[in-house]
């Protein structure tokens, strides 16, 4: 085992002495050329969704109203 291998190997056995355990996730490749055309229509299709929905917008509001005070 390289050395490197080997402090890998040491921290990984830490975190799970710590409670902790490696998962793997999947997560959308941004590398793909098609990937920002996807975003901008997912985008869309929320932004209409949430525009045609009046119950989520007063939910919203009510949310924002709730913040005051929160910060600085």
């Amino acid at each position: 085992m390289t050395y490197v291998n080997a402090r890998v190997q040491k921290h990984r056995d830490a975190l799970r002495r710590a409670g902790l355990r490696p998962v793997q996730i999947w997560v959308p490749d941004t590398r793909q050329p098609d990937f920002a055309e996807e975003c901008r229509r997912q985008s869309r299709q929320v932004a209409l969704a949430d525009r045609a929905d009046s119950d989520l917008r007063h939910l919203m509001d009510e949310a924002l109203a709730d913040m005051d005070g929160w910060t600085a």
